[in-house]
């Protein structure tokens, strides 16, 4: 029993992870174009792309509805509640921010955890990252082939039949779309990085140009009487509408992922953390006060229980026209596929990580000589989301992306505090404002956010980390690197210990 608890608690040096991220990749067969052992990932990314990839992992379709649910409990002080929610979420990039600068590695959450909570949190937390990273685009993949139809149409007259376009239990076998949507993404995926960058940033500009056309539009019908009344139900109901909009910015982490790939790590990725946190709440609280200028409260929650687009009906009522639900309809099919593209990209390089370290098949570790990109990682990864994504009904499932973050985001507030204490002299470019006040709040906020969680979604997660920690001493805490590096230590001080015995 001591064995397996110091296993699960020892920690992976910080030296060793940065000297791994900026090692050449091990000698491998001449002939295959993929390293047979491990590799390292090309810095090709520079503060604008991984600003771009940031946008494009928070801003999905949630914005799209969300006011719906939202201006209900709050009233126009919805605009207040986007505000506290970018501020619960400020305060886990601070820590976000400090940890990318002090262990500029592949991994994010996981690798930070490893180098300060010990292996076994680290394994728990990377499951909860491929629960979060997994589900969730999964969930965003299924409703692709909705607003695919939507927008074909509208263009052409023509939608696929349900059959094969809606997710099983709601009027569908399998969801052919959301199968396509991942594959494809995972193909850009493994081409190359650069590649994947590129069009992840024309995507971003386009989906941000529909949300600033909304805005423009929207405005021409400003009228403040619909302020009058700002927060008809007071303090309680900016909360309630900030717990509802908290998660309209979930995903920025996925920013920390991309350290081995990114020029000058430890200045690029802060910078990058805190231009998606800004221009991200920026872009919503334009939306939101063009939104509730343009109609009153009320019609807010008319819309949402008709199941309409908020934005798209309040495009359609200032326009009298029918081409803003064209519209919103293509922002949110390229939404969709950039979200679907860097949520890939996130979970591959968390895979690729724990491959390094041995707690998950080689496989993973695996990078294309020519393209740099961890090919097979990708593809098996994109077959497993695509296939969930298909065949799989998520509603119940949903939640579970939540608890996911929530979790990734302690764990970093208690990653900030452990690595202050074990590494004081450790190098931070960065360092959390307040200390220990934030990482404390930060923590303290997400906990009370899972708290507010259903029950079925903690049962479901303590199933999760029931499979995570059988994997872990089925597999992990047998193939850790840790766990190879210390056997030879052992086996010398055993060497030492005999001849003594014998004299």
């Amino acid at each position: 029993m001591g064995r397996i608890s110091n296993q699960l608690c020892r920690r992976k040096p910080l030296t060793t992870m940065i000297a791994e991220s900026n090692d050449p990749p091990p000698h491998s067969d001449p002939g295959s174009s993929a390293d047979a052992g491990g590799g390292t990932l090309q810095r090709t990314m520079g503060l604008g792309q991984l600003t771009l990839l940031g946008i494009s992992s928070v801003v999905g379709t949630g914005i799209f509805f969300v006011l719906g649910t939202t201006v209900p409990d709050a009233g126009p002080s919805v605009i207040l509640s986007f505000v506290v929610a970018a501020a619960v979420a400020g305060l886990a990039a601070l820590c976000y921010v400090e940890l990318a600068g002090t262990v500029p590695v592949a991994g994010s959450t996981y690798s930070y955890t490893y180098a300060s909570l010990g292996e076994g949190a680290a394994y728990l937390v990377a499951w909860c990252l491929i629960l979060e990273y997994g589900v969730a685009v999964s969930t965003v993949a299924v409703s692709w082939g909705q607003y695919l139809n939507e927008l074909s149409s509208s263009l052409f007259g023509f939608a696929l039949p349900d059959a094969i376009s809606q997710a099983p239990g709601a009027g569908g076998y399998v969801n052919i779309p959301a199968l396509v949507v991942v594959l494809l993404c995972s193909l850009l995926l493994a081409r190359g990085t650069r590649e994947s960058a590129t069009v992840n940033a024309v995507m971003v500009c386009v989906k941000i140009g529909v949300l600033l056309l909304f805005v423009a539009v929207a405005l021409t019908a400003f009228r403040t009487e619909n302020f009058s009344d700002f927060a008809p139900h007071g303090i309680g109901g900016i909360g309630i509408a900030a717990s509802g909009v908290f998660f309209s910015y979930v995903g920025f982490d996925t920013v920390a992922t991309a350290s081995e790939e990114v020029r000058n790590p430890r200045r690029t990725i802060p910078l990058a953390l805190l231009l998606t946190l800004a221009t991200v709440t920026a872009l919503y609280i334009l939306v939101a006060v063009a939104a509730v200028g343009a109609q009153p409260t009320e019609k807010f929650g008319q819309q949402a229980d008709a199941g309409e687009a908020v934005l798209a009906q309040i495009l359609r009522d200032v326009t009298g026209a029918g081409w803003p639900a064209m519209l919103l309809a293509a922002g949110a099919v390229v939404s969709i596929f950039s979200v679907v593209l860097v949520t890939l990209f996130g979970q591959t390089r968390i895979l690729f990580s724990m491959a390094r370290d041995g707690l998950v098949p080689q496989v993973f570790r695996r990078v294309d000589r020519e393209r740099h990109t961890p090919v097979h990682n990708t593809w098996i990864v994109g077959a497993c989301v695509g296939g969930l994504a298909a065949l799989v009904p998520l509603q119940y499932l949903a939640d579970l992306t939540s608890m996911g973050t929530l979790v990734a985001f302690v764990a970093v507030a208690a990653a900030v505090v452990v690595l202050r204490r074990i590494a004081p002299d450790a190098p931070r470019p960065f360092k959390v404002p307040l200390y220990p006040v934030v990482p404390i709040l930060s923590a303290v906020s997400c906990l009370y956010l899972a708290y507010l969680l259903p029950g079925i979604t903690w049962t479901l997660f303590g199933c999760w980390l029931l499979l995570a920690a059988a994997l872990y001493l089925a597999f992990g805490r047998r193939n850790s690197a840790l766990q190879h590096a210390e056997q030879p230590a052992e086996q010398g001080k055993s060497e030492q210990k005999e001849p003594a015995r014998h004299a």
